[in-house]
């Protein structure tokens, strides 16, 4: 094992920089389209209700455990699983860092994508309102060999840039900068869209509760989404904890990161979904959403180009806060036990993943026939990190903290006292967070 370099890993150089990373690790393409069609399809209000509810429990437990394990111990998933649990508990160390190292692979095309999207706008290709034009532009973009791999490449460089500069000059500042421009981007689009003759319907199917959508299917869909939208199971929140110094309140740190999340998920919503109720647009488009139905919306509206290029970029803000957050446990682990340069690690990393990229970009294109399990590359790659790498990860931090390190833990995170709180969390971390997790990775596998 490499000697633990301090100087190489860097620290926090204050809290509000580590909430804003750790904010912006969740805070990705998923909370722009993915959180809106989860809460239209699943009865509104009443989905917002659970999804704050897992949020600030379970979530933050889960989110507190991961932060926490990372801190105690100064290093990365993998040094810090075999600290606490002992060598037999590296292997969900390595679990989750590869966890993340397939994400970015295939993450980083759609990351490509947003970069396309708006030079086409400034290019004036996407100026229309023609759905079947648009998903013609969309469908020859994706299944180019070449074009995508040019953005693709472009995004994983721009990714490793942030992560070679470091943890205060690169992801601390990088995020500050970021959290706050897709804040503010967020604040004016929405503004925009609520001016739209017939916005009202949209907060009415955004915020109007649906009890008759309460089944066992939309409890299982909002843990998902609560959970594994915060970033849980991916090495992210052991690594960013790992900079941590101790004076940083942990729990704390947690509950605003969960708070954040939630509250631009729910800022999100405000924003696309009066727009496509006005455009007449299904609420249920998933990724077309983004780069198909949203051009024609913008195809409409007064400003259309201006505002098509905010939310493009907006989209890009999203994608490279989320990449950076993947990226660095990757680079931490090579850093942590190997001793190797923040720089020349960065650079093998993304050139191995751009490499995985490729055969992801295929699968829209030359490759798309190609399948495994009834799966193009693509999807599997999505498949096996969303659906088994994580749940079992985020499990295995669980466990760690609620049944081997629980009195090194409640010190960390309280010191000598005892408040209610951390008795709550004690039940989470050692059965309801498990249990639940498991349901979910069950359920996933069917």
């Amino acid at each position: 094992m490499g000697k633990n370099n301090r100087s190489a890993r860097g620290e926090w150089g204050s809290r509000l920089g580590f909430i804003l990373a750790a904010a912006g690790s969740a805070v990705g393409l998923g909370s722009i389209w993915k959180f809106p069609y989860m809460v239209a399809r699943n009865g509104g209000g009443i989905f917002l209700i659970f999804y704050l509810v897992i949020s600030a429990t379970l979530g933050v437990a889960l989110m507190t455990a991961e932060m926490a394990i990372g801190s105690l111990t100064q290093r990365g998933a993998v040094g810090a699983y075999e600290r606490l649990g002992g060598s037999h508990w590296k292997i969900f160390g390595y679990l989750s860092v590869l966890c993340a190292f397939i994400i970015l692979s295939f993450y980083s095309v759609v990351g490509g994508w947003t970069i396309a999207y708006f030079f086409k706008f400034l290019q004036g290709s996407l100026a229309t309102s023609d759905a079947k034009e648009l998903t013609r532009i969309f469908e020859t973009f994706v299944a180019d060999p070449v074009e995508p791999l040019f953005y693709h490449g472009l995004f994983m460089a721009a990714t490793a840039c942030v992560i070679i500069a470091g943890i205060q000059k690169g992801i601390e500042r990088g995020c500050k900068y970021l959290m706050t421009m897709l804040f503010l981007l967020i604040l004016v689009l929405i503004g925009r869209v609520l001016t739209l003759p017939g916005a009202i319907d949209g907060i009415i199917l955004f915020l109007q509760p649906d009890f008759s959508k309460i089944t066992s299917d939309m409890l299982i869909d909002v843990t998902g989404l609560a959970f594994f939208s915060m970033s849980i199971g991916m090495a992210i929140m052991i690594a960013y904890g790992s900079y941590a110094g101790k004076d940083i309140p942990i729990h704390r740190t947690a509950l605003n990161v969960v708070s954040l999340t939630v509250s631009i998920s729910f800022l999100c919503g405000l924003m696309i979904l009066p727009a496509i109720t006005v455009f007449g647009i299904d609420p249920q488009a998933g990724p077309g959403l983004t780069f198909i139905s949203m051009p024609a919306i913008f195809g409409q509206m007064a400003g259309g180009t201006f505002f098509g290029l905010l939310f493009f970029f907006l989209l890009f803000i999203a994608a490279i806060s989320s990449s950076v957050s993947l990226m660095e446990p990757i680079t931490g682990f090579f850093v942590d036990e190997y001793n190797t340069s923040r720089t020349k690690t960065t650079c093998a990393m993304s050139f191995l993943m751009f490499i995985i990229g490729i055969g992801a970009s295929f699968s829209f294109g030359i490759w798309k026939d190609y399948t495994l399990f009834g799966k193009n590359l693509f999807d599997l790659l999505d498949f096996i990190s969303s659906n088994l790498m994580m749940p079992v990860s985020a499990i295995a931090a669980s466990l760690l903290v609620g049944w081997k390190i629980w009195p090194v833990f409640a010190k960390r995170l309280a010191g000598n006292e005892k408040p209610l709180w951390l008795h709550l969390m004690k039940p989470f971390c050692r059965y309801i967070a498990p249990a639940v997790i498991a349901i979910i990775l069950f359920q996933g596998l069917h």
